[in-house]
């Protein structure tokens, strides 16, 4: 089975002011048909708990004008889901404030301390002052450090980004950005495994088991 997530309107302006006078976010009826589920609805978290926690941290995350935020140097730390998808395709909005990086991982297990230890990384970055926007493997849109975007697409500082990250039950991962397909592989495959085997995660068996 597919499933549909999304956080529509807004889900993490990673250190940024956020847009004035959101809309809320809602699905239509159609969608709700298509199986899409609204992770995240301008005002309440409860679709989401901390990385190896039950709750989601009291420090470090805000709902602040319709979108979740970060607040630099709150400590708040990673964010999962509460529920589990295997197939899906996700999306959502974000925009970051000067020199700010984070990202989407998917596929995580709670098995290691950290998330990055078992999944890959779509990067949310600013690309113009971030040392990680010098290069295509980190900047923003990439699987991270190991497959660049191949069209550069990001917005400047302080206007939101629309992403898809789509795992097809045939293996084929898409990650979307602003309208454009940015990166397309196949998981498990030969050609990933390598590029993997390649780069600073081959120390982590259990990265994209």
């Amino acid at each position: 089975m597919m499933f549909h997530v999304a956080v529509l309107a807004a889900l993490a302006s990673t250190l940024a002011a956020c847009a004035a006078s959101p809309e809320p976010n809602t699905l239509t009826d159609a969608q709700k048909a298509d199986g899409w589920i609204l992770l995240f609805d301008g005002s309440s978290t409860e679709h989401f708990r901390g990385f190896r926690k039950d709750a989601i941290p009291e420090k470090g995350w805000v709902v602040e004008e319709g979108a979740l935020k970060v607040q630099k140097g709150g400590g708040g730390g990673d964010l999962v889901t509460k529920a589990t998808f295997d197939h899906f395709e996700f999306r959502c909005e974000w925009k970051v404030a000067e020199g700010a990086n984070s990202g989407i991982m998917y596929r995580v297990d709670e098995e290691g301390n950290y998330p990055w230890l078992s999944g890959p990384e779509m990067q949310i970055l600013d690309d113009e002052h971030h040392p990680d926007g010098r290069s295509p493997l980190t900047s923003a849109g990439a699987l991270y450090a190991l497959i660049p975007s191949s069209t550069p697409n990001a917005r400047p500082v302080g206007e939101w980004n629309s992403v898809r990250i789509v795992c097809k039950p045939d293996g084929t991962v898409e990650h979307w950005m602003n309208g454009a397909k940015i990166v397309e592989y196949q998981w498990g495959s030969d050609d990933i495994r390598e590029k993997i085997a390649a780069s600073k995660f081959s120390t982590m068996p259990r990265f994209m088991t």
